[in-house]
């Protein structure tokens, strides 16, 4: 991008961030050739909060009243889309409170437990456990990574719901995972999806 005058930089900066709310400020200093400050000191003056915020903000608004199987602050991760019984997607920063110190490497049990909680904010229902898990780690991930989960529903059937679940960084594969989910209600009996 050519050099731009502070008010057209944040001009478009605001409508990128309208058209990508989970734009981080890395991605938009790079897309803007300036520092990561100068994005904060731009957003700080357009009154745009941090992408941590955003998320809570756009997730709260929109799917406090809709997740039914546990509250939306006890999902791993945040939740960025979701249509229960159909798919969700959420996203996880890798801090220091995630990995071992010796080598930065993430515990296995926190892109899990994104996965597994991803899995039962997707249905639609009071009550949704997990009764089978079949997973796999394809990758090891690192502190500062973001691992995005995306969940989709693939059949319910006699209280039963296959959800399965595939997390990446960067487009690559980490984790996927087949969760056998019990629900206590029968609407959705017999649908193939």
């Amino acid at each position: 991008m050519r050099k731009q005058s502070k008010k057209q930089r944040q001009s478009i900066l605001k409508e990128t961030i309208d058209e990508k709310p989970f734009i981080t400020d890395e991605a938009l200093a790079k897309d803007f050739g300036v520092s990561i400050q100068t994005i904060r000191l731009d957003r700080m003056e357009l009154g745009i909060p941090e992408l941590r915020e955003r998320i809570k903000s756009v997730a709260t608004h929109q799917w406090n009243e809709e997740v039914k199987a546990l509250p939306i602050d006890e999902v791993i991760g945040e939740i960025i889309d979701l249509e229960l019984d159909q798919r969700a997607i959420s996203i996880l920063d890798i801090t220091g409170e995630h990995v071992f110190s010796r080598n930065k490497i993430a515990r296995g049990h926190h892109l899990f437990a994104q996965a597994n909680s991803l899995a039962v904010a997707v249905i639609n229902d009071e009550l949704a456990l997990t009764t089978n898990a079949d997973i796999t780690f394809t990758r090891q991930v690192l502190e500062g990574e973001r691992v995005v989960a995306k969940a989709k529903v693939v059949r319910t059937q006699h209280r039963r719901t296959i959800v399965e679940v595939h997390s990446t960084v960067e487009n690559e594969q980490v984790f996927t995972g087949r969760f056998e989910m019990f629900r206590s209600n029968q609407d959705k009996e017999g649908d193939e999806s």
